[in-house]
């Protein structure tokens, strides 16, 4: 039975070029399940966006020496451009400085406005004292008043999963120029998390088969649940749609508000851009769809609390009851798959501290798949994983080049010389039997482990057939076979079911390295596109939905999206079997070998640190 099944992938900063850090938690385990997904038949809407919102852009901006928008529409570019090469699926991968996210965002905001979720109250704001700016609050850093831990951030401490405010911590400091911040007595709109806290609790003990770091995290913070404010004092965003505010230009929504409302407008804009406006309710509005949330360890307060408390304020199921909005009741999240960080030399990604690999450099010097590789097989799945280019040296070469790349080049080369053809088996031997057995029988192994996330054991399960198609090659000896003319026949069987396993291992590969796969697939004689990729298209800021107050986005404005026809490749979850007679290409080097040097050096432009 078809699924709908959304891919819901968290939202880059448009601050800056994207690290690997970044795409190791949100991009590849992400492309990995929508990709596994769509080979299994399902019905995939994998979406996302750069955010283009809250203090950080105007930073930045004004270290550049650019507007905000400007500095946006650069790194939107940028971020589009580096994920599309690393073949990140996106359905649609948009940006929310557009008059539709404006306009949905809005719209979520009077829901839960109009149903009491939004309470007005005078707060104390962080205010930087050189530039009058407010800080946000994950840029305000101190001591955790509750567990004393250093590096607590002004939303919520790590080390006890509390959520905090500014103005709790002990000596705050800002991250951006290390001032100690000045508390201005402000009025915002805040979300009544307590009153949404038993409907909120219900459903995340309904939570089975969260991995056990992301539900704990989560259910501890109900412990402390309190109302969180969802305006902010700053004059880049969206506006309050509230009489009396909407005009004010010094009053705009909380990023993070509109932040996780963009999987529902991403969504939105997807079906208005694919021709069928109302398609997006297939997977917001059908309790039977599920919808996977991807992101870094950092993230799981918004999507584990925050956002949901927002669909069931706009559903009106908290204690002060209230009215579904015009958009429905829609799903909350089935899972928030989270992953840990991924550092150098034991720290965390930045590009402020020059700990940092760009996903373009990367991409330029290596290609995409050995990175894909690499995240899959040894990235932050459960555990913070430091990466060093003596262990993706290593990976590459010993595991893609000599394992992968070895199978498939010595195999089809051998049938291709003898051949020039897939061969005609005679009987199978055992040993023909067991290996490919083993790899029908991975097939199964691994959806299991991929529906349930499990990434890393996926590709380690397929890199186990790998390894024992190169031994059973090994032990048949075909160059032997070869060279006695009457062992023909018993050639034609074992490069037959070499063949065979080399499409089995290809197709359980596929999700992880699509651009390799595409090319396995040619080398097989096969034609059309097996595993297909993304494309850039240039949009109009058209909507028919229409924001209200001011500083509204020009619609006039045009930007690059990420979209791709993925229904029509070739690309399914089982064995295809390997025909005899299908003419066979010469195969060049699938996977271009790694300098050991560069273990020891690093590239140039990434150096390993003495």
């Amino acid at each position: 039975m078809t699924k709908n099944v959304l891919v819901s992938v968290a939202w880059p900063y448009a601050n800056g070029p994207r690290h690997i850090g970044h795409v190791a938690g949100f991009g590849v385990p992400s492309d990995v399940f929508a990709r596994f997904q769509r080979m299994r038949g399902n019905n995939v809407l994998m979406i996302s966006g750069t955010d283009e919102h809250g203090t950080p852009l105007l930073v930045q901006a004004d270290k550049e020496g650019v507007t905000v928008q400007e500095l946006a529409d650069k790194y939107n570019r940028q971020i589009v451009e580096d994920l599309t090469g690393l073949g990140l699926s996106y359905d649609l991968f948009t940006r929310t400085t557009t008059s539709n996210h404006y306009a949905v965002v809005q719209e979520l905001f009077r829901g839960l406005y109009d149903n009491g979720y939004m309470i007005k109250e005078s707060t104390l704001g962080a205010i930087s004292p050189s530039t009058g700016r407010t800080l946000p609050d994950r840029y305000i850093e101190g001591t955790c008043p509750i567990c004393g831990a250093e590096g607590a951030r002004g939303d919520q401490c790590d080390n006890c999963g509390n959520q905090l405010d500014p103005a709790d911590l002990i000596n705050p400091v800002s991250k951006i120029n290390g001032e100690t911040p000045i508390f201005v007595e402000t009025e915002h709109f805040l979300l009544d998390l307590p009153a949404l806290a038993d409907a909120l609790t219900e459903w995340l003990k309904g939570r089975r088969d969260w991995r056990p770091n992301v539900l704990r995290f989560s259910l501890n913070l109900l412990n402390d649940i309190r109302p969180r404010a969802m305006t902010r004092d700053i004059d880049w965003g969206i506006p309050v749609p509230v009489e009396g505010w909407q005009d004010n230009n010094a009053k705009k929504l909380y990023v993070w508000f509109d932040a996780v409302v963009g999987y529902l407008s991403a969504s939105i804009e997807w079906a208005f851009r694919t021709g069928d406006p109302e398609a997006w309710r297939t997977w917001w509005n059908d309790p039977e769809s599920t919808s996977y949330y991807f992101m870094g360890k950092d993230n799981i307060t918004f999507h584990s609390q925050i956002w949901p408390a927002e669909l069931l304020g706009y559903a009106g199921k908290g204690s002060r009851g209230g009215t579904v909005g015009e958009l429905g009741e829609l799903n909350l999240p089935t899972e928030v798959v989270s992953s840990e960080f991924l550092t150098m030399s034991g720290s965390k990604f930045s590009s402020s501290k020059g700990v940092v690999i760009y996903v373009k450099d990367f991409l330029r010097d290596f290609g995409p798949d050995p990175l894909r590789y690499f995240i899959a097989v040894a990235g932050p799945e459960n555990n913070d994983t430091d990466f060093t280019w003596d262990e993706f040296v290593r990976r590459v070469n010993n595991e893609l080049a000599n394992g992968w790349g070895n199978l498939v080049n010595r195999t089809v080369s051998m049938a291709h010389k003898n051949f020039g053809a897939v061969p005609v088996p005679a009987a199978l031997t055992e040993a023909d039997q067991a290996i490919l057995d083993l790899a029908s029988g991975t097939f199964d192994s691994i959806a299991e482990n991929l529906e349930q996330s499990k990434f890393k054991a996926g590709i380690t399960a397929a890199m186990h057939v790998v390894g024992e198609a190169n031994a059973y090659i090994a032990e048949q000896e075909p160059w032997k076979l070869a060279k006695d003319e009457t062992q023909r026949e018993r050639l034609a069987t074992v490069l037959w079911t070499a063949l065979q396993v080399v499409s089995d291992c290809n197709t359980m590969l596929t999700p992880y390295l699509p651009h390799t796969a595409q090319k396995v697939h040619e080398t097989l004689g096969r034609e059309g596109i097996w595993a297909a990729e993304p494309r850039i298209v240039e949009v109009v800021n058209d909507s028919p939905r229409q924001p209200i107050g001011v500083g509204l986005p020009d619609p006039a404005h045009t930007y690059p999206v990420i979209m791709g026809d993925y229904k029509t490749q070739q690309a399914v979850w089982r064995r295809t079997e390997v025909v005899p007679g299908t003419v066979l290409n010469k195969p060049a080097p699938l996977i271009t070998k790694l300098d050991p040097e560069l273990g020891e050096t690093g590239p140039e432009w990434a150096p390993v640190q003495g």
